[in-house]
């Protein structure tokens, strides 16, 4: 990070009121393009750190007495109890900072140091992409737009938690809102507001989860239902149930890749043949971050693409580890890489391992590291950021 742009929060606990410190902290995340904010209280000061393209970077440890000051102004802001310290909280603020309001979501969690504050910068709805800008190839795109096309099925989005799934199930959703459609969703929270769309927020500390909104949902007379996450069994058979019964159902599941999706139903329950005609498409995803376009350095890179090239030389781009005052370490934002797999052949892997065969899960996570190292060779990201990304045992790389 670029130290000159940090003087507002170096100053604080000397002569910045509390209140110019939340705002300059705010208006420097927005300039970051940061995801989240950290507020870390530790033995002798506060860890402030910003979460940009995927990785936390301290940017500031203000004195250990600005942490309560400014863990009670952010509360303050949020409506959360200033006089609870002992358990989680949750809240958000909505503030003007420059010229465009900012929505920022609040988690607290008491630390044997003091309480820690993560506040997530929620997008608003004019950032959702394009599905045509998601970074999807041409055929890929066909595919999803195939799948949203029909009346009834299942499509799921996996990957881990960062990978981009929430923007592409809204991005989605975007697309198929229509007034001649009833939309809704149950997510936990919600992260973006939609127009036209019915959201629900689960709370499961009053019995209101996933399965229970789904199952009142499907009451209401919906055209399309977006579940935020499948994680249970109750959950995996109502949204394999309505899509059966003429409903388009989308959600998530964590799982590495498209095939493993299908075993991890079927742990859940599901059987391979209701899998079968349910489940239209699979879209298995991760993020990597791309080389700044003002600062990368150009770079002779031997690799064999873990076997899905020939090993040549390729002239390609690796990161400028000073940055500039453009980027973070050399990088500027981030662009998706996806593997869609239709349900077909899915199915007959799944039945084989519930069968007792073994199934094939390396494929998925093949197709994946192909498509990163198709943008490695386009000069948009390092090599060292697609073995992060997506690592590969038989892999090699010099420079």
């Amino acid at each position: 990070m670029n130290k000159g742009n940090n003087q507002a929060l170096l100053s604080a606990g000397r002569d910045t009121p509390i209140e110019t410190y939340v705002d300059a902290l705010f208006a420097l995340a927005v300039k970051k393009r940061a995801s989240d904010i950290h507020l870390e209280p530790q033995n002798g000061d506060l860890c402030v750190r910003l979460r940009v393209d995927g990785l936390l970077h301290r940017i500031a440890s203000p004195p250990r007495g600005v942490a309560d000051k400014l863990c009670t102004r952010i509360k303050v802001m949020a409506a959360m109890n200033i006089a609870e310290r002992r358990l989680p909280q949750d809240g958000r603020i909505s503030v003007s900072c420059g010229d465009q309001m900012l929505d920022l979501r609040i988690s607290s969690l008491p630390t044997i140091w003091g309480e820690k504050l993560v506040l997530r910068l929620v997008p608003d709805s004019g950032s959702i992409l394009k599905i045509d800008h998601l970074g999807l190839s041409p055929s890929q795109t066909r595919d999803l737009f195939t799948a949203l096309s029909q009346p009834q099925g299942l499509i799921l989005v996996t990957g881990p938690t960062g990978s981009g799934k929430t923007l592409t199930l809204y991005s989605a959703l975007q697309w198929l809102n229509a007034q001649h459609r009833n939309i809704a969703t149950a997510e936990e929270p919600v992260e973006i507001p939609l127009a036209g769309v019915n959201q629900v927020a689960i709370r499961p500390r009053i019995g209101l989860n996933f399965a229970e909104t789904l199952r009142a949902l499907l009451r209401q007379d919906p055209d399309v239902l977006m579940v935020g996450e499948i994680r249970d069994a109750d959950t995996a058979a109502m949204a394999i149930r309505a899509a059966q019964t003429g409903h388009l159902i989308m959600s998530s599941v964590h799982t590495k890749s498209a095939d493993a999706t299908m075993l991890r139903l079927q742990q859940l329950g599901v059987s391979a043949r209701d899998l079968l005609e349910s489940v239209t498409l699979i879209i298995a995803q991760r993020l990597l971050r791309r080389l700044c376009p003002h600062c990368r350095q150009t770079s002779v890179t031997i690799c064999d693409a873990a076997a899905f090239a020939p090993s040549r030389q390729h002239v390609c781009y690796t990161a400028n580890p000073k940055g500039c005052g453009q980027c973070s370490g050399g990088y500027w934002g981030r662009v998706g890489i996806f593997e869609l797999a239709q349900t077909a052949h899915l199915a007959m892997e799944s039945a084989t391992a519930e069968s007792g065969g073994t199934p094939k899960n390396a494929g998925g996570l093949n197709a994946l590291r192909e498509r990163a190292v198709e943008r490695h060779l386009l000069g948009e990201t390092s090599w060292e950021e697609v073995n992060r990304i997506v690592p590969a045992k038989l892999s090699s790389c010099q420079v």
